[in-house]
């Protein structure tokens, strides 16, 4: 059978599929962890809403707590990303766009991610 690669890529030795089984499975196991993240996340919306902001400050400073909404922050962020590029990538043709749209879609979720991390530990801390 004939090697279907390009020159190029026969000599780094890297097939047509190099990245896309890995973001298939990292989408996938996003997907996965963030059913009961969210679900956690929504309940203690839910649970906490309305309720005094020492309540909610108490209930955010149990290290349980505080991990599981945090972890739930990063997943979604990771999954979106992950999502993002994907369509970035099948959907945008001009090369000057595609390379200006995924540099956003990786600093959008680091900058999110950061300023939510941040009021989140500010809150459980206290601060």
């Amino acid at each position: 059978m004939a090697d279907m690669r390009t020159p190029l890529n026969r000599v780094r030795g890297l097939g047509s599929t190099r990245d896309g089984t890995e973001h298939f499975w990292r989408q996938r196991l996003t997907a996965v962890s963030n059913l009961p993240l969210i679900l956690f996340f929504i309940g203690f919306v839910v649970a906490y809403s309305g309720a005094p902001y020492d309540e909610v400050r108490s209930a955010l400073s149990n290290p349980i707590v505080t991990l599981l909404i945090a972890f739930a922050l990063l997943s979604v962020l990771y999954h979106m990303r992950i999502g993002m590029q994907v369509v970035i990538e099948d959907y945008v043709h001009e090369e000057g766009w595609k390379i200006a749209l995924i540099l956003l879609n990786t600093f959008f979720p680091v900058v999110v991610g950061a300023i939510a991390l941040f009021a989140l530990l500010r809150i459980a801390f206290g601060g």
